[in-house]
C-alpha cells in the first residue's frame, strides 16, 4: 500500500471514530494539493469547530513544514476552529496536539513520540474538552 494511501484510510478511519462520538466530520480530499489553505479535517458541533492536519508515520518523530503550519492557521483563523494536528505512530493510537506543543526549528515543527504520549490526547480527551 502507497503512503499516500495510508495517509487516505487513516483519515478515512479518524473521520469514522468522530462520527461515531457525536460530532460531524470531513475529509477534505487533495487538502494539501491546492492553493488555498485547507486541513485534512474538519470536524465539529454547533458548539466547537476544529481544524486537523493528519499524519501517520513508522518513524518517532514527525516533522511539519513551516508553510504546513502557517497554512493550518490561516485556515482555522478564518473558518473560526482551534488548529490541532493528528498523528499516528507505529502500534499507537491518533495523539492530538496543539500547535503549541509542537517543537520548532528554523525551517519545520516536529513531533515525537515521546513528547506526544506526554502532551497529546486521545480522541476522547480530545473531544470531552469543552463540549
Amino acid at each position: 500500500m502507497s503512503c499516500k494511501s495510508k495517509g487516505i484510510n487513516g483519515e478515512r478511519d479518524l473521520v469514522h471514530q468522530f462520527w461515531g462520538l457525536g460530532l460531524a466530520c470531513h475529509r477534505i480530499a487533495g487538502s494539501g494539493s491546492t492553493k488555498y489553505p485547507s486541513p485534512d479535517l474538519i470536524v465539529g458541533n454547533r458548539i466547537r469547530r476544529l481544524a486537523i492536519e493528519c499524519k501517520l508515520t513508522k518513524d518517532n518523530k514527525k516533522y511539519f513544514t513551516r508553510e504546513e503550519i502557517e497554512a493550518l492557521k490561516e485556515f482555522s483563523r478564518i473558518f473560526g476552529a482551534e488548529p490541532w494536528i493528528a498523528v499516528k505512530f507505529k502500534s499507537s493510537d491518533w495523539v492530538f496536539l496543539t500547535l503549541e506543543d509542537l517543537n520548532k526549528t528554523n525551517r519545520s515543527y516536529i513531533a515525537d513520540i515521546n513528547m506526544a504520549k506526554t502532551r497529546g490526547l486521545l480522541i476522547n480527551e480530545l473531544i470531552s474538552q469543552n463540549y
